[in-house]
């Protein structure tokens, strides 16, 4: 790391809005490295349908927390944070700028704030509130949460379905309100302090929207079916992470004879396009505070290792 550098550098963004290749660029203008932050993409069987970064990008830069983890292991972001902590230590004891990327935000807030102490949710409990939202919607999960725990219900809208479902399996699984566990400390932050660059790649939703449906045909072209079949003759629990991923569980039914394949296609187009939108809606609400650049003046801050900001 430069003595006149920055700490760290993060880089948010949806998914398909070109991040990857935006910190490819900036880790060779100031001798940086990558730190993956997506949730999907630590999977080592997943490099085509997260959108890993090629094995020609790891020879230019190192890459690191990429494929790094079974898909039979259920990782936490508890885990990605402690895989961080250590990664960063190595990155600065040789002198470089850890460049962190990644379009999962709760691993970015984690980072920055630390964690609550609430015990990890049973598999069992989270199916079971997911279940019941893809089934029923929002508004009876929400109606659950009034009974169950007024207080947190008091602080969510009736169609935040991500935050309420959370809610309502942290009540089931501890029997504490997530509201009391917000409320007791947290973890130290692993970065804090001055010398944070943070940077959110801004694109018109319609773009993303539009590279998504590009990319999983590109990905479908370079051997994402195939990618999917060797996932499931692992025969792991499908309530894993890795067997949730945006494609597994879509191109999973064509492979098993259930759907056609240009209909499983079409499904994973919507939900990656519906992923997409969450991300955004996360952006909005929880990085305010961060740069948003668009593609001409991210280039010119590559171009200008960093002095433009």
């Amino acid at each position: 790391m430069s003595p006149n550098g920055p700490r760290a550098i993060l880089i948010a963004g949806p998914t398909a809005s070109g991040k990857s290749s935006a910190a490819l660029k900036l880790a060779q203008a100031c001798n940086g490295v990558i730190i993956n932050a997506d949730s999907m993409q630590v999977y080592r069987e997943l490099r085509i349908l997260s959108a890993r970064p090629g094995a020609v990008d790891e020879t230019i830069v190192p890459h690191y927390l990429y494929g790094s983890v079974p898909a039979a292991q259920a990782y936490s972001t508890g885990m990605w944070v402690a895989d961080v902590a250590r990664t960063l230590e190595a990155v600065w004891s040789q002198g470089r700028t850890p460049i962190i990327v990644g379009g999962t935000g709760l691993y970015f807030y984690a980072l920055e704030n630390g964690l609550s102490p609430v015990p990890d949710i049973p598999v069992e409990v989270r199916e079971k509130w997911r279940e019941r939202l893809a089934v029923e919607g929002a508004a009876p999960l929400y109606d659950a949460l009034k009974t169950l725990d007024s207080c947190m219900a008091e602080k969510l809208k009736p169609n935040d379905s991500q935050r309420i479902v959370r809610a309502l399996e942290v009540r089931e699984a501890t029997g504490v309100s997530l509201s009391e566990w917000h409320a007791r400390d947290r973890s130290t932050p692993v970065l804090a302090g001055e010398g944070i660059v943070r940077l959110v790649v801004s694109v018109e939703r319609q773009e993303v929207y539009r590279r998504c449906d590009q990319r999983l045909d590109l990905m479908v072209e370079a051997g994402g079916l195939d990618e999917v079949r060797d996932l499931l003759a692992l025969k792991l629990d499908p309530r894993l992470p890795a067997m949730k991923a945006l494609g597994v569980p879509q191109l999973g039914e064509y492979l098993k004879g259930d759907v056609a394949l240009e209909k499983a296609i079409e499904k994973t187009k919507t939900e990656t396009r519906r992923y997409a939108k969450r991300q955004l809606t996360w952006i909005k609400r929880n990085m305010i505070s961060w740069k948003h650049v668009n593609a001409q003046q991210m280039e010119r801050i590559i171009s200008s290792k960093l002095s433009f900001i």
